[in-house]
């Protein structure tokens, strides 16, 4: 098992190798990263102790120096719209000097809702805390070369990144754009070899049986890290097919940051509770018990410029039992999607359909797929193919579909040349149109 005795540390003290002396910003982040070692293995009822000891700091801040607040209180829900209406009455208008200065980020807009939020050098603390916890959790080499197939320009870096940066050596970054191909990706991979890939599960689901088809191995591969979409059991089955390697899933949002990388152990989440409060509530606003699904919740314990406390995020989660690794960190079972990608029943019934895409009819010949709800009776189902499917295909194709619906659905097919990602590059399988 890989431990922080493993890794090579920078030194930014010539002359000075060992022990590394790092520079001051990646020693802060060490230093977080030691107490994370040691705060994830307390008792629940102890880290909720610790939660709302530094919870009641940030609504004494939030009450006293942010409008918003001052003027509503902070026991609601703080919803999407809110942060889109009352952007400069969510400022704080005494963010605390240490926090450092603060940046504006903007969520990526995958709801049709895309937001803004302010953000401290704190809140990159925690980032870069959490980033490296990661790397630890998951055993990495970090010597070893990561390739990012995702939203952004193609790039090459000496490092993995700003988390990384003058605390750990690192092998080498390289980055392709999202919109090239799917077998253009797989010749860009076979080329440079990487051994550790990340992007999309949409994206690793499409590459994952196009290298099985045309026999591309990646023999120094050792993990597909995968983040910004709900991940399904599919997809780590279709990556294990191809290249004998696990998936290892992140959920995060620009807005707060991580909130739960997988266990090191399991395939389930933990929550991040040193930074995050998170709460997974029922239709009534009650607590979820384990087995439940409900929205995310979440209250960014750290970010004093615009504190977002109870912020409803627009995701669905199920709450987990404790983990059997002993770790204190609340359990998330998955990341279920968002409210529009939940299929409604006539009877106002809601669930996440999942259509089993490696025992989908005709898969060989489809190159991306969506199914959009049109109304409580239709689904349409978006193709993009290599040819259109025959009358028998189809037949088939509605048939699995519909074993994968309530009764009283039908399913209509349309045929196109390319379904578009969102403009951060996120795909989603299901969207449902009714409101």
């Amino acid at each position: 098992m890989s431990t922080l005795v493993d890794w090579r540390y920078e030194s930014a003290v010539e002359g000075t190798v060992w022990p590394a002396v790092p520079a001051a910003s990646a020693a802060t982040a060490l230093a977080l990263l030691q107490q994370l070692g040691e705060t994830q293995w307390l008792a629940p009822a102890r880290l909720r102790e610790l939660q709302e000891r530094q919870l009641r700091l940030l609504l004494r801040h939030a009450q006293s120096t942010v409008p918003f607040y001052r003027k509503r209180g902070a026991s609601g829900v703080l919803t999407r719209r809110d942060l889109q209406e009352h952007f400069d009455e969510l400022k704080s208008e005494a963010a605390p000097r240490e926090h450092g200065e603060a940046a504006e980020v903007r969520s990526s807009g995958s709801t049709g809702t895309p937001v803004r939020v302010l953000r401290t050098q704190v809140s990159q603390l925690f980032w870069n805390a959490i980033t490296l916890r990661e790397h630890l959790w998951q055993r990495r080499r970090l010597e070893g070369k990561l390739a990012g197939i995702r939203h952004g320009k193609p790039a090459r870096s000496p490092t993995w990144g700003r988390a990384t940066a003058g605390a750990v050596k690192t092998g080498p970054a390289v980055l392709l754009g999202l919109d090239t191909d799917v077998e253009s990706q797989l010749e860009w991979l076979r080329a440079e070899q990487p051994d550790y890939l990340l992007t999309y599960p949409s994206n690793a689901a499409a590459l994952a049986p196009a290298s099985l088809a045309k026999g591309v191995r990646l023999a120094s591969l050792r993990e597909v890290r995968t983040m910004g979409e709900a991940l399904s059991p599919d997809t780590r089955r279709l990556c294990r097919d191809a290249w004998d390697v696990p998936v290892v899933d992140m959920y995060s949002a620009e807005e707060v940051g991580y909130i739960a990388l997988q266990c090191p152990e399991h395939e389930h989440y933990h929550v991040q509770s040193e930074s995050l409060l998170v709460e997974v509530l029922d239709d009534a606003g009650n607590a979820c018990r384990p087995g439940e699904t409900g929205r995310a919740v979440i209250t960014d314990l750290h970010n004093f410029a615009m504190p977002l406390v109870r912020y409803e995020i627009g995701d669905y989660a199920e709450v987990g039992p404790a983990c059997p690794c002993g770790r204190g960190l609340p359990v998330l079972t998955r990341i279920a999607g968002r409210v529009r990608n939940m299929l409604v029943t006539a009877e106002g019934k809601r669930y996440f359909p999942f259509f089993g895409t490696r025992s989908m009819p005709s898969l060989e010949i489809l190159r991306q797929h969506q199914f959009v709800q049109k109304s409580l009776r239709l689904v349409e189902g978006r193709l993009v193919s290599a040819r259109p499917l025959t009358a028998e295909e189809e037949g088939a194709l509605r048939r699995h579909v519909l074993s994968r619906l309530p009764a009283g659905f039908d399913v209509q097919f349309s045929y196109c040349e390319r379904i578009a990602r969102s403009p951060t590059g996120k795909f989603e399988d299901f969207v449902s149109e009714l409101r």
